[in-house]
């Protein structure tokens, strides 16, 4: 298996006839899915996601995919395929169609209608194409055929792009649940039918290829719904992701059939469910849904609150609930709160600390580890062992996943009887060129992490987020001084004020006469810029505090020359 590595050089030009794949994201990472697709001279772009933050990126609101290798060739793009409705696949359209607006979407029904709420937002318009599973389009170069497949969220859709350099059967999330809320299963015929013509590149899911087995159907989540439902005598919470509909679904049935309501709350699941029932996604029992402001009228034995927040994001609903501070719903003793998803990897913390929080308000909280209320999304072990033998591929490029979840794929599939030589295992940036039934990796392209911040999209850089980690970890110094220039004597100052210490800004007073003294040999040797002074004045302050108080602060210094 190939592996990247730091050292690669920006790709050569694509050979006359070649298929060129470059995603940038959703390898390495959970999250920020997007995969261009070269040939001809013009682009397709599959899936265009965001990445959430971690508590290592304080302040930031979302991550995007590095736009810039596409900067220059905007207008080659034929069009964005979306695998999916889920927002690591869809959320950062808006911001890619702030630099085109006119590049067409095609998606299934429910997934251009989510993405439609979302650019509404943006005050963005939009050309989109509604496709279903079974139809092929020609899109520029690119014939799309599209294959349902089976997600936690309807109308999925994995999609197979051919061109004259080959096939790639690109399959977007999936699993292969048997028993379907919706009754719709992944299309193994087609796979098995692609796999016959010749699949040359076969893209697939990693998220589980570390567990084994396969995933419990969704139709066993209703009973376990049902118990808890039946168990519970005052109020009950469930927490999900805002386009769960089977999730929702389920909830709204065990309400129905133990004479409880059910209020949305939190503006993406009202949104989402909203639109999800008006195409049919969701059926809805007659009664059954309430207004969130008509439940403090209701016993609490009657009511159940559809909330988000099951990531332990800390503006979703279940978080400020967690905390005592949602402006509308508590919860105390009596109460049941069920997490109905499974952990993002990197989202344990903030799930445990709401979990924590509502137990000590007196919920009893039911999760995926202490009952069955989620099962994953994406196909197990087991699962991706079937696809590889029904599909037989000529070379294989795990997708969607961190470097152990991609390496895992890369061994089923190497199980299967795929030549080690041709699984590539590459993370987001690197370049894949497939000709002639091989598939090579030839390069990278740069692809960092962009940050949106409140309305700045790009403008935090990393070293803007280690100040912020570091005045949250350590604290923060400023120091103050004017200096003669001339003879090197400190006018006014050193003042120093000291955040995020438990000492006295007093206990600075010490370090003073160094720093005075500093800034006068600096200035008699020469030094009369105010930027080589507070050099000066950053280097003395920082020693003493690390010596003293065992602490590295974000030391800021403003000396004025006179």
């Amino acid at each position: 298996m190939f592996h990247p590595h730091p050292e690669l050089e920006l790709p050569p030009p694509l050979a006359d006839g070649a298929l060129r794949i470059v995603a940038l994201g959703g390898l390495g990472e959970i999250g920020r899915n997007m995969t261009v697709f070269e040939h001809g001279g013009r682009l397709l772009v599959v899936d265009c996601g965001v990445l959430f933050p971690e508590e290592t990126q304080p302040g930031v609101d979302l991550i995007l995919p590095d736009f810039s290798y596409l900067a220059d060739r905007l207008e080659d793009i034929e069009a964005i395929v979306l695998t999916h409705g889920h927002e690591d696949h869809i959320g950062a359209v808006p911001y890619l169609l702030r630099l085109r607006g006119d590049i067409p979407l095609i998606g299934s029904q429910l997934t251009l209608a989510f993405l439609e709420a979302k650019l509404k937002e943006f005050h963005l318009d939009s050309l989109t194409m509604v496709v279903a599973a079974g139809q092929t389009e020609q899109v520029g170069p690119f014939e799309c055929e599209f294959v349902a497949v089976n997600h936690s969220i309807p109308d999925a859709l994995a999609v197979a792009v051919r061109t004259a350099a080959g096939t790639v059967l690109h399959t977007g999330d999936f699993k292969m649940d048997q028993l379907p809320l919706d009754g719709r299963v992944t299309d193994l015929r087609a796979f098995a039918r692609l796999g016959e013509a010749g699949v040359d590149l076969f893209m697939v899911d990693s998220t589980n290829a570390e567990v084994p087995g396969f995933v419990t159907p969704e139709r066993e989540i209703g009973p376990v719904l049902d118990a808890v439902f039946a168990a519970s005598s005052r109020r009950i919470v469930v927490a999900s992701f805002s386009s769960h509909v089977h999730r929702v679904q389920q909830v709204l049935d065990a309400a129905a059939s133990h004479g409880r309501r059910v209020a949305l709350v939190g503006r993406s699941m009202v949104r989402n469910m909203t639109i999800a029932a008006d195409l049919g996604y969701l059926t809805v029992p007659t009664g059954v849904l309430v207004d969130v402001k008509k439940v403090d009228a209701l016993p609490d034995d009657e009511v159940v609150l559809m909330c988000t927040g099951s990531q332990g994001e800390p503006m979703a609903a279940l978080s400020r609930i967690a905390n005592n501070d949602h402006f509308r719903i508590s919860v105390g003793p009596g109460d049941t709160v069920i997490l109905a998803s499974s952990l993002i990897p990197g989202n344990e913390n903030a799930v445990y600390r709401v979990i924590n929080g509502l137990t000590r308000l007196g919920a009893k909280v039911v999760h995926s580890g202490t009952a069955k209320v989620h099962v994953s999304g994406h196909a197990s072990a087991g699962e991706l062992l079937y696809c590889y033998n029904i599909v037989r591929p000529r070379n294989v490029l795990p997708v969607h996943g961190e470097m152990r979840h991609l390496v895992a794929n890369g061994e089923l599939a190497v199980a299967t009887g795929v030549a080690p030589e041709a699984v590539l295992i590459a993370e987001a940036g690197v370049v894949v060129d497939l000709a002639d039934g091989h598939a090579q990796i030839v390069g990278a392209v740069p692809c960092g992490y962009v940050y949106v911040d409140g309305s700045s999209v790009g403008g935090v850089t990393e070293a803007e987020l280690k100040d912020r980690r570091i005045l949250g970890e350590e604290g923060f110094v400023s120091i103050f001084a004017v200096v003669d220039s001339g003879t090197g004597k400190v006018l006014a100052g050193p003042h120093i004020q000291a955040r995020g210490f438990a000492e006295d800004d007093a206990v600075f007073d010490e370090i003073l006469p160094q720093v005075t003294a500093a800034l006068q040999e600096a200035t008699l040797a020469g030094a009369i810029d105010a930027q080589q002074l507070q050099q000066v004045v950053r280097r003395v302050v920082g020693k003493w505090v690390s010596a003293k108080l065992g602490r590295r602060p974000l030391i800021l210094p403003v000396v004025v020359a006179a």
